[in-house]
């Protein structure tokens, strides 16, 4: 399932030392990314394989590949052969401690693709063993199942899917967002499936798993209270962050700026703030300034440094 790379928390250079590279690697991120692999594979062969769905981005490919190759190219093959090379493609550009994490998540996920497929004495081949030949449900616990598992390999360091990195690469190259990227390699991918299946139920189910898992990636990654940030543009910029700060556990920051029609002073207001507060914030800035202009935006990371001591 896909997902875009909000949470990375580190970049190892490509020209970093072997010593460099292992001091950017945790050993926790790996016993995670172990968890990630295992559920997005139990997510994937007991959902969407079994009744012939598709994941999305390059797990949705290797799904097809899979239904159409012989039999001893199997899916766990192609998530390997596909997905490896692309985060070695983007090496340059994600560092190594991104390759590492996510080239050991497409690993596990893999491993446990291939176990749960041709090891287990569970029958895969035509119903879910949990859903049945339910499309429907299929479709939903298959995206939010892979979706849990994508969005904890993305917090953790890596992705599981070569998407990602292709979207990075080449979206700027094409003019378009990543998202516009991603979306369209799907629709692409999507269209192919209902040709060589003569089938559109099946890629139209589909589209639901990949809007489910790409929610649930959204919210694994983010929380429940993701960070928001509030641009408020006032001439009590003063009065206002010291009410917000009484109010939050947090404070703000004021940017001088002239109006570009009055040219009176004024002030811009950073403050982050998460879904929650939200209505309080307007309340607290219409009380004391009924004429400042509020704007707020989607804040996909924050990184704090703690001040040294002097």
């Amino acid at each position: 399932m896909h997902a875009s790379g909000k949470s990375e928390k580190k970049k190892s250079r490509p020209g970093s030392t072997a010593a460099q590279v292992l001091k950017d690697l945790e050993l926790s991120n790996f016993a995670l990314l172990t968890i990630a692999g295992i559920v997005n594979a139990f997510g994937v062969t007991c959902f969407l394989l079994p009744v012939k769905l598709y994941d999305s981005g390059i797990s949705g490919l290797s799904m097809l590949l899979d239904q159409i190759s012989p039999e001893m190219f199997g899916l766990s093959f192609f998530l390997l052969i596909l997905n490896i090379p692309i985060f070695l493609f983007g090496l340059r550009r994600q560092g190594w401690a991104f390759t590492i994490y996510s080239s050991y998540a497409v690993g596990i996920y893999s491993l446990f693709s291939y176990i749960n497929t041709n090891i287990w004495p569970i029958d895969l081949n035509s119903v879910s063993p949990l859903a049945g030949n339910d499309l429907f449900l299929c479709a939903i616990f298959g995206g939010l199942i892979s979706g849990v598992g994508s969005g904890l390999a993305i917090r953790y360091g890596g992705a599981i899917d070569g998407i990602d990195v292709l979207s990075v690469v080449f979206a700027k190259r094409i003019g378009i967002s990543i998202g516009s990227f991603v979306m369209i390699f799907n629709a692409v991918l999507y269209v192919i499936c209902g040709l060589i299946m003569e089938s559109w139920i099946l890629p139209l189910y589909s589209i639901v798993t990949y809007f489910i898992g790409s929610k649930t990636v959204d919210f694994v990654v983010e929380g429940l209270d993701h960070s928001m940030c509030a641009m408020v543009v006032t001439s009590r910029a003063g009065e206002i962050v010291e009410a917000l700060s009484e109010e939050f556990p947090s404070s703000g920051t004021i940017v001088k700026a002239i109006g570009g029609y009055s040219k009176e002073e004024k002030q811009i207001l950073f403050f982050i703030i998460n879904h929650f507060q939200i209505n309080k914030l307007k309340k607290i800035v219409a009380g004391i300034d009924d004429k400042a202009f509020i704007s707020i935006q989607d804040v996909s990371d924050i990184v704090k440094h703690p001040q040294k001591k002097r």
